[in-house]
C-alpha cells in the first residue's frame, strides 16, 4: 500500500550545497550523487539511504520505502536489534529445556559479539550485516550444522519482529543455509571391533560397573537403538512371548516398537531377569567413558554411542534388509529416504560379495 501524501510531511532538507531537491522526500546527496529518502510518517521522521545514482530508480526504492512504512508500527520505530532478540527469548518458555538453553547460549553470543547491538536499530540491520557475522563467529573452521543454526535463530527472531510489525521485511529473509559437506565417511566400528570392544570393557577391573557398561555397550550395537531410547526401556516394555520390545524416540516424541532381534534375544533375557514391571532393563544411563577408554586401549577410532547405531544399520543393508523394513526400526516416517542418503556406504567386503552375484 503507497501512503496518500497527507500522511508524508516534506522535511527540509540542509542549506548548504551538498543537497538537493530532486522530489517529495527524495534528496540527492551531491558529493556522491547517492539519493536519500526522508519521511515523515505517524509523527516520525525516517531517512534512508536508497543506496543508487540513479533517479528512476531512486523514484521506485522511495516507492517501496514508503510501503514498508505503512507496514510497520510507527511508535517501534526505534526498536534495536538487541531488544528484538529479548522479546524472542519470550517465546521460547514452551522449548524442551536443553533446546531452549541451546538458543539462549546462542543468543547470548549474538549480544556479546555484535559489537552495539543493544543500540542498532533494528530498521538500519542490512542484510549484509548479518552475513558479515555469520561468516566472522561461524565460518568454515565450524559446521555447516552450528551455521545454519544460528541462522535460523536470527531468522526466527527477526521473523518475529516482521509480525509484530516493527519492521516491514526481515533482512534474513533471503540469507542462504550452508549445504553440509556429502559423503562423509563417520568412524563405523566393524562387527569384530564391536565384538572387541564389548569384551575389553567387560573385563576392565578398573572400571565398577564394567558389567553394566559393557551391556549397555552391546544392547546399542545389537538393538541399533540411540542412548536416550535404550535407557528408559523397562521390563514392562519387552514382550518376550511377542518377541518385541517399545520404545520411546525422544528426538520425535514418539513411542515405536522394534523386534527382539536373534542377535539380541539372549542378552535381552538376561537383562529381564529378575527385574520388576517398572524397573529398567539396563543399569546405568550411558556408557560414553567406558567406550572412550576401550577405543584407546585397543587402538580403535574414537567411537561413540551413535556410532552404534550406524554399525547396525549399515551392518543391516549388508545382510539384505529392505531399507523400509530398516526405516520402521528406527522409527523414521520417510519410507527410507534418510537410510539411503545416509547409511548408504557399503564396506569393501560387502561390495565385493555383491559383485560375485552379477553372474
Amino acid at each position: 500500500m503507497i501512503l496518500p501524501y497527507d500522511t508524508l510531511i516534506l522535511v527540509s532538507y540542509p542549506r548548504d550545497k551538498e543537497w538537493t531537491k530532486s522530489g517529495p522526500c527524495l534528496y540527492r546527496y551531491n558529493p556522491s550523487g547517492t539519493y536519500h529518502a526522508r519521511v515523515r510518517f505517524g509523527g516520525k521522521l525516517f531517512r534512508r539511504s536508497l543506496d543508487t545514482t540513479d533517479f528512476a530508480f531512486a523514484k521506485r526504492k522511495l516507492t517501496e520505502f514508503r510501503s514498508s512504512l505503512g507496514r510497520t508500527d510507527p511508535r517501534q520505530g526505534n526498536t534495536t536489534f538487541g531488544a528484538a532478540l529479548d522479546r524472542y527469548v519470550q517465546t521460547l518458555g514452551g522449548l524442551k529445556p536443553s533446546t531452549r538453553e541451546t538458543k539462549l547460549g546462542k543468543i547470548e553470543k549474538l549480544k556479546r559479539t555484535w559489537h552495539g547491538i543493544d543500540a542498532l536499530p533494528l530498521r538500519m540491520v542490512r542484510p549484509s550485516d548479518i552475513a558479515a557475522w555469520l561468516s566472522k563467529h561461524c565460518g568454515q573452521e565450524l559446521s555447516a550444522s552450528t551455521y545454519n543454526q544460528h541462522l535460523t535463530l536470527i531468522r526466527d527472531a527477526l521473523q518475529l519482529a516482521v509480525d509484530d510489525r516493527v519492521i516491514a521485511d526481515s533482512p534474513a529473509a533471503n540469507l542462504k543455509w550452508r549445504n553440509p559437506p556429502k559423503n562423509v565417511s563417520r568412524a563405523t566400528p566393524t562387527p569384530e571391533q564391536f565384538r572387541a570392544i564389548v569384551a575389553d570393557v567387560r573385563k576392565h577391573e578398573l572400571n565398577r560397573d564394567a558389567d553394566d557398561s559393557a551391556d549397555f555397550i552391546e544392547f546399542l550395537g545389537l538393538a541399533g537403538l540411540g542412548q536416550a531410547e535404550a535407557r528408559s526401556i523397562t521390563r514392562g516394555d519387552v514382550d518376550l512371548s511377542k518377541g518385541t520390545i517399545t520404545t520411546f524416540r525422544h528426538k520425535t516424541e514418539s513411542g515405536f516398537v522394534i523386534p527382539i532381534y536373534p542377535q539380541l534375544r539372549s542378552l535381552v533375557k538376561r537383562l529381564c531377569k529378575g527385574k520388576a514391571h517398572g524397573e529398567r532393563i539396563l543399569n546405568i544411563k550411558n556408557a560414553k567413558k567406558a567406550l572412550a577408554e576401550s577405543c584407546k586401549r585397543l587402538g580403535f577410532p574414537h567411537f561413540t554411542q551413535r556410532s552404534l547405531r550406524r554399525m547396525f544399520i549399515t551392518r543391516a543393508i549388508e545382510l539384505g534388509v529392505d531399507v523400509k523394513v530398516i526405516a520402521q526400526w528406527q522409527a523414521h516416517k520417510d519410507g527410507g529416504k534418510l537410510i539411503l542418503a545416509t547409511y548408504s556406504h557399503v564396506r569393501p567386503v560387502h561390495s565385493q560379495r555383491m559383485a560375485r552375484l552379477m553372474k
